[in-house]
């Protein structure tokens, strides 16, 4: 077993729609974010009319013997509300956090750099390794927490003063990952992993989307691995194993293989909330990830280099992702871009019954 083979698609997965073209705060459809696999507290699930929830959940069936073992591991973004101030020194001057006065504002400029608020992430993950999965009763359900906290970044002039500050914070973040696993036949369990979002009422200030998304989990999304065992493909079972991949009952998530398919590996499963097929694969023509959904890496590429300075600079300046992609784009070469034009993979048989 090799997490690492996954980890390229499960980053792709986790940043889908953290930042759509054209990369710029100002734009209207990034003013809100619209991530996949968003698990929001129960309590505003419960007041909502559309599809939103608070857990995911996850079944698969795995080929085991007695020395199997299981790893799951979860992964999510935790939001992160960045906001700017002008800092207020004392007239002495002192370099006491004492003697200055935070004051927000909207925009704040520092050595030719425009500071905006906004909402970042940070990345979170939970893993259980060294698990049975004939018998996961004793880790039924695992409560987590990562706490509430708050950075300062000081901005500081052309003479070393500090004149602003950036200041992240973000909530605290509660919630569980319960494992079971039940017995279909000899030698085949079907597994199941619910992550689910624990956050109280008392937690949540206002009911507005913006305020509540500081307490959920954002492209949340599963990823499991056995050593010395086979998961078995969902999207097309053997023959003999299709009812009991029919039964595995998939809430907001779909299970597939990733690996290598020429030498048939199955012993990882990439459960996504962005509907994928089995031994998905970052086209090797692509230079980095573009975050917007069905992207399409030349269309986006080429209207990036058309944008105008003001919109390059506010793009520069909204995140350090997006200026990655800037960056990156400028710089790519012109045999680059002609690779991005278009890809013959390879030709599939017609199948004559579906003719």
């Amino acid at each position: 077993m090799n997490l690492d083979r996954v980890e390229e698609i499960a980053e792709a997965v986790l940043y889908e729609g953290y930042m759509l073209y054209p990369y710029r705060q100002s734009s209207i459809k990034n003013q809100q974010r619209w991530n996949f696999g968003v698990l929001y507290p129960q309590s505003w699930c419960d007041l909502q009319l559309g599809s939103e929830a608070s857990s995911m959940q996850t079944e698969c069936l795995v080929r085991v013997s007695d020395s199997t073992r299981l790893t799951v591991k979860v992964r999510f973004l935790q939001i992160v509300q960045r906001s700017i101030a002008r800092l207020n020194t004392s007239k002495s001057e002192e370099r006491v956090e004492a003697s200055r006065l935070y004051e927000f504002v909207d925009s704040f400029e520092s050595c030719g750099r425009v500071y905006l608020p906004w909402q970042e992430a940070v990345e979170r993950d939970l893993t259980y390794g060294e698990l049975d999965p004939t018998n996961l009763l004793s880790h039924s359900c695992i409560q987590f927490t990562f706490p509430k906290g708050k950075t300062v970044e000081y901005l500081v002039d052309e003479q070393g003063r500090e004149e602003g500050a950036i200041v992240r914070q973000w909530e605290t973040l509660t919630g569980s990952v319960q494992l079971s696993s039940q017995r279909c036949h000899d030698g085949l369990f079907r597994l199941q992993v619910q992550v689910s979002n624990l956050a109280g009422n008392d937690e949540l200030e206002s009911e507005e989307r913006e305020a509540v998304l500081m307490f959920s989990m954002v492209s949340a999304h599963t990823v499991l691995g056995v050593e010395l065992g086979e998961f078995v493909s969902l999207l097309e079972p053997p023959p003999d194993l299709k009812d009991f991949a029919t039964e595995c009952n998939n809430v907001g998530t779909w299970p597939v293989l990733v690996g290598d398919k020429a030498a048939k590996h199955a012993d990882t499963v990439l459960s996504s909330p962005i509907i994928l097929y089995d031994y998905p694969q970052i086209a090797p023509e692509s230079a980095g990830n573009l975050f917007d959904s069905t992207e399409i890496d030349e269309i986006l590429s080429l209207r990036i280099l058309t944008l105008t300075d003001d919109e390059k600079r506010e793009m520069r300046q909204s995140d350090d992702r997006t200026r990655a992609i800037l960056e990156r784009t400028e710089s790519m070469p012109d045999e680059q871009f002609l690779k991005l034009h278009g890809v013959l993979r390879g030709l599939t048989p017609v199948n004559e019954e579906l003719r």
